[in-house]
């Protein structure tokens, strides 16, 4: 699915989009901001979204250098913050992805301190972009709702509460010039099927996340491609 014959004359097709050559050669370093769906809780390490985009990339003939991955289970917007701000990182990412929310939404905490915090966190992205707002992507929250975890819960109110954290993501995401992908349409569609679950019941599995990466990568070679 992921092989693609080359352009007579070109050495750089992507082959998840076949229709943009890859010219961007500067060397790439990624840098990851989330939580447990960051990391990928409950799947091998490579098969989390960065990791599996990182790949991609590279098989798409980008100069990949480096992935960062700051994220960890259970952690809300301010947990975020507050790990980034400690971090050792480079100055200037080239690629920064963040996915962040859900243990807010989860926690009941107010969704006014959540924007706050969201706000921070954007433009810290932003900023380790060298201001290149166009390299930064805010992924929508998934919906823990359909998953087997939230049996005996109020399913529709959870849905309510991520759609409402999600137009704050979408919105700001506008305000400052960065790029917003919805994965959360489609992983309600598929989120609590087998083949598309971890063990956990709860996280996606290297399948699921294998469509995050891909509609990730598509991005990213689309901001390349026109010069962002």
């Amino acid at each position: 699915m992921l092989i693609a014959c080359s352009k007579a004359g070109s050495t750089n097709v992507n082959p998840i989009n076949p229709g943009i050559t890859n010219n961007f050669t500067d060397s790439i370093n990624y840098l990851a901001l989330g939580d447990s769906y960051t990391i990928g809780t409950s799947v091998d390490a490579a098969d989390s979204y960065p990791n599996q985009t990182f790949q991609l990339l590279k098989g798409a003939k980008f100069n990949m250098n480096s992935v960062k991955i700051i994220a960890k289970n259970g952690w809300t917007a301010d947990d975020l913050k507050n790990g980034l701000a400690s971090a050792d990182k480079k100055n200037v990412y080239q690629v920064v992805t963040l996915l962040i929310g859900v243990n807010n939404q989860y926690q009941g905490r107010p969704i006014k301190d959540f924007e706050t915090a969201f706000v921070s966190l954007l433009q810290s992205a932003i900023t380790l972009t060298g201001n290149k707002s166009k390299r930064v992507f805010v992924i929508s929250i998934p919906d823990w709702g359909i998953t087997p975890f939230a049996s005996g819960r109020d399913r529709k109110e959870i849905a309510t509460e991520i759609d409402n954290y999600n137009l704050i993501c979408e919105k700001n995401a506008k305000i400052y010039g960065a790029n917003y992908i919805n994965i959360t349409d489609a992983y309600r569609l598929d989120g609590n099927k087998p083949d598309y679950l971890s063990y956990d019941g709860l996280h996606p599995s290297k399948l699921e996340y294998t469509k995050w990466a891909i509609k990730l990568t598509q991005q990213i070679t689309n901001v390349f491609a026109s010069g962002g």
